[in-house]
């Protein structure tokens, strides 16, 4: 199968799996015993949280591990809005976030928080001027993602943290879909909080981090236990943490080379589709997006019929993000960016990782254009 869903989900890197497998069948013991198993696990825990801390410039305390990148965004909105309350309950937060942070920021709402949603442009920015217009005297809280896992558009962060820190209020950016794929950097984006998921850099899922600055304050959302300081009761899960770490490892060291073959490709698949596809064009910003991320709108060309269609010729595509890739009603991303509910169904997500092969490009630029074909002759639609 010709696999471009990476977004959603990645192979599990070789190298991540075998350094994950001793802590499944050999070092099993937990971080918290006295014992030399006790010790061991730590000893892995303290290894991973120094290899992530290396991916994204920031101290080996800053981070907090998870379960993934929702509940790091959960513990980021929840926590840091209820930990800094007293100063105020506003909340900016910008239309095309996640369903993690958009639904946690509904959860503050029905808390008594008020909560603003940035709009974007065509091309899915948000501006830092609006930012700056929506802050009030109680905004305590703004978060902005770095890169948008549907339309792949990379942020202003640094411009929009420093109108944050201006006016008193911490930033946190959803950067679950831009680790491994661009450089992440705490330092230069100059964040409070960040969150971050193994999956995305091929790392296994149903594991993350928040990073946390450093003095910035956090209400912890799940309790009932002393582990990550504190801060996210449970015993950690050693084995996911250690391929978690191993992962950022490797991420650090192939980015550069990894970020010229994945924009290479996404231009060849591009340029390709263009030209035998009439009534095609990308959904977000044409520069600022990550490498290897393609939203293609394919007017009159059902998104799901597309998927289908394509799985049958053993392709693999999806119609949006991981959160919402079941949904029935269109994408809340590309409405905000000004697509047509009928333009937002019949769009198509695509994108690239490691394994994908200049071949495979090929076989898609032949393969799709004859299905989109197909579903238009049927609707009986000129092009």
């Amino acid at each position: 199968m010709i696999y471009l869903d990476h977004i959603t989900a990645s192979p599990i890197d070789p190298r991540v799996l075998e350094a994950m497998q001793p802590y499944m069948d050999e070092h099993f013991g937990s971080p918290v015993s006295l014992h030399r198993g006790g010790a061991q696990a730590r000893q892995a825990l303290d290894k991973a949280r120094k290899q992530i801390a290396g991916l994204i410039g920031c101290e080996q305390k800053e981070i907090i591990f998870t379960s993934g990148g929702t509940e790091s965004d959960n513990l980021a909105i929840k926590g840091l809005a209820q930990a800094y309350m007293k100063k105020g309950r506003h909340v900016i937060v910008s239309a095309i976030e996640g369903h993690a942070v958009l639904y946690a920021a509904r959860t503050l709402e029905r808390q008594g928080f008020t909560v603003t949603q940035i709009p974007v442009d065509a091309n899915g920015i948000v501006h830092p001027e609006a930012v700056r217009q929506a802050m009030q005297e109680d905004t305590i809280l703004v978060s902005v993602m770095l890169a948008s896992d549907e339309i792949g558009v990379i942020q202003p962060v640094r411009d929009i943290t420093d109108i944050a820190h201006e006016h008193g209020a911490v930033m946190h950016t959803d950067a679950v879909c831009a680790g491994g794929r661009v450089p992440v950097n705490v330092q230069t984006l100059g964040v409070d909080a960040l969150s971050l998921s193994a999956r995305s850099m091929h790392g296994p899922p149903g594991c993350g981090a928040l990073f946390l600055k450093q003095g910035t304050r956090l209400r912890p959302q799940i309790e009932g236990g002393i582990q990550e300081g504190g801060r996210r009761g449970g015993h950690e899960n050693i084995p996911a943490i250690v391929g978690f770490g191993r992962a950022a490892e490797l991420a650090q060291v192939q980015l550069p080379d990894q970020m010229i073959k994945l924009r290479q490709l996404d231009q060849q698949l591009l340029r390709g589709l263009a030209t035998r596809i009439p009534g095609l064009s990308l959904n977000g910003h044409p520069s600022k997006r990550l490498p290897g991320h393609l939203n293609l709108m394919i007017r009159d060309a059902d998104s799901e019929s597309m998927v289908l269609m394509l799985d049958a010729r053993d392709i693999a595509v999806s119609i949006g993000s991981s959160c919402a890739s079941h949904a029935s009603k269109p994408s809340h991303v590309l409405l905000a960016i000004g697509r047509t509910p009928r333009e937002a169904q019949s769009s198509l997500l695509i994108t690239m990782g490691a394994s994908t092969t200049e071949m495979e490009i090929e076989q898609v630029k032949d393969v799709l254009p004859d299905i989109v074909e197909q579903l238009r002759d049927v609707a009986g639609v000129a092009v």
